[in-house]
């Protein structure tokens, strides 16, 4: 039976929507592939692989952004591969390109206290290589995912740290301390060890060893490495000496080579 000339323009229109020259997930991934902050599957598991091989960061916060600098030089000066900038430090993100251009990949070096997408971007212009922040902001780690930008969001409890994981970010930080230290982290990561964790509150110089000893996948120095006094007195000896011992300490339990 001969279709009038109406059924005929429909179906052909029906046929044109069904199959589009580029689908919607043809678009997206279109999009993405040509978003200047995707990284690579390859450089993600590069950072992951550096925190493992290294262990300790660095995490610096300084009232000046003339201290900045100088202080976490002293840092890698006693051994750090592993740094972290946090965007509460005046003039961070200069900061961090300045070091990004001068040390290369020589080190790893990252941005702490994001906490939205724009301070994501900001810090992935100025370089960073990896992000940080202070709680679980389920936006930014969405964000870092689809990005393959390794995120490293806070938690306290097994339960946020758990959330975080299947969210998507690859290693959980452990902020502020929690009660029982290493032996908190041993009993979570045994009975979560799919999970990264990282504490950074509540190490310092003498018990960093012991969180790795017990699980943790990473650690962060904060103010036991930057002192505020040494700081203030632009004793950066003091911070250089700091480094070296719980590097050692680190490397005398046989954790780092």
């Amino acid at each position: 039976m001969a279709l009038s000339r109406t059924a005929m323009k429909t179906l052909a229109r029906s046929a044109g929507a069904s199959t589009p020259s580029m689908s919607v997930a043809a678009r997206s991934q279109h999009t993405m592939a040509n978003d200047k902050y995707m990284q690579t599957p390859e450089h993600y598991q590069y950072v992951l692989d550096k925190f493992t091989e290294h262990k300790a960061c660095a995490v610096l916060r300084t009232p000046t952004a003339s201290a900045a600098p100088k202080a976490m030089q002293a840092a890698v000066d006693g051994g750090f591969k592993l740094i972290e900038f946090t965007l509460t430090t005046p003039g961070c993100l200069d900061t961090l390109a300045d070091f990004r251009e001068q040390h290369g990949n020589n080190l790893l070096t990252g941005c702490g206290t994001v906490m939205d997408i724009e301070d994501c971007k900001a810090a992935m212009d100025a370089g960073s290589e990896f992000l940080v922040a202070p709680c679980l902001v389920p936006e930014v780690v969405t964000w870092c995912r689809m990005h393959n930008i390794p995120i490293f969001p806070g938690c306290q409890t097994p339960s946020e740290a758990y959330a975080a994981y299947k969210a998507g970010a690859p290693v959980q930080k452990i902020f502020p301390g929690v009660a029982g230290g290493p032996m908190w982290v041993k009993a979570v990561s045994a009975a979560m060890p799919m999970l990264r964790l990282n504490p950074t509150s509540g190490v310092d110089l003498d018990n960093a060893a012991e969180f790795l000893q017990n699980g943790a996948n990473s650690v962060g120095l904060v103010a036991p490495l930057f002192p505020p006094g040494a700081i203030a007195d632009e004793d950066w000896d003091q911070v250089q000496a700091n480094a070296a011992k719980v590097i050692g300490s680190i490397r005398d339990a046989g954790i780092i080579a």
